[in-house]
């Protein structure tokens, strides 16, 4: 059996690491990416050192159905889908508060419909949710749940932003919203897979250094703050991230489902009663 694996954001920051993990555990590694030179590059490092994986650039955005069609084609031809590692996404910095939501939510929700038919056992997903939404202390009432449940509803962005308020128009706020819902679509997809023995995850990271978060650092003041708090007193790696992926996609964690892993070096517990 020729075993696949899906590495999203795989052109750098966490989503690279997550990628390096991965090499080592399955025969064919996809890395994608929209940036395709990045996953390029990536996957002939990859390649030149000899991993157990044969790594592939996939350029994709992953809002695109027509793309998410042909990665799912591309892993169905190549064998079984075993480790799905979803690091792509966007931060408040990088866009508006629709474009928030279309990559972060909407775009996990669109994979996860993808690759829903080649779930099989043994499978696992890893979505990246945040560790923002605890800190924003997002808890929607059941009413307003039951829209961020659906992101794949044609006017979702107009029910969302009327049932949150116009403060979501914040991309601030909206982003804690969107990784919210990321978590609670990987409930939703372990109780959906876990008849045939796949399990779903959601990963939140918190302060990582990464070009992705040294934007953030750089533009927003509380991020300073949060490391200030961090009972480690320092930015996590993406190395460290990608090891907590990589057991959580392992086989030693077979009972692990419907879960958000917090990874963040103490700073949720040092601040949440404040």
């Amino acid at each position: 059996m020729t075993t696949v694996g899906i590495a999203t954001g795989a052109g750098r920051g966490m989503g690279k690491a997550c990628a390096r993990r991965l090499a080592g555990t399955v025969d064919v590694l996809l890395l994608v990416d929209r940036d395709e030179d990045s996953a390029a590059a990536v996957a002939k490092d990859l390649n030149d050192t000899g991993c157990r994986a044969v790594a592939e650039p996939f350029g994709l955005d992953v809002t695109d159905r027509a793309g998410l069609a042909r990665l799912a084609d591309r892993v169905d031809r190549a064998g079984t889908l075993r480790a799905v590692a979803h690091a792509a996404g966007i931060s408040p910095t990088m866009a508006d508060w629709r474009r928030i939501f279309e990559v972060d939510l909407i775009g996990t929700a669109l994979l996860a419909e993808a690759l829903r038919p080649l779930a099989t056992e043994g499978t696992a997903h890893v979505y990246f949710s945040s560790m923002s939404p605890l800190l924003a202390r997002v808890e929607p009432d059941p009413a307003v749940g039951a829209i961020l449940d659906d992101p794949l509803h044609e006017d979702f962005l107009d029910r969302i932003r009327e049932a949150v308020g116009p403060d979501l128009e914040q991309s601030t706020l909206a982003y804690p919203w969107a990784k919210h819902g990321v978590a609670r679509l990987a409930r939703k997809e372990a109780v959906r897979l876990g008849p045939v023995g796949a399990r779903v995850c959601s990963l939140a990271p918190g302060i990582i250094d990464t070009p992705q978060g040294r934007q953030e650092a750089a533009e927003q003041a509380s991020m300073q703050r949060l490391v200030d708090a961090t009972p480690l007193g320092r930015t996590g790696r993406s190395e460290e991230v990608a090891a907590v992926v990589a057991f959580m996609l392992s086989d030693e964690a077979s009972f692990l489902n419907g879960i958000d892993v917090l990874v963040d070096g103490g700073v949720f517990a040092a601040v949440r009663d404040r």
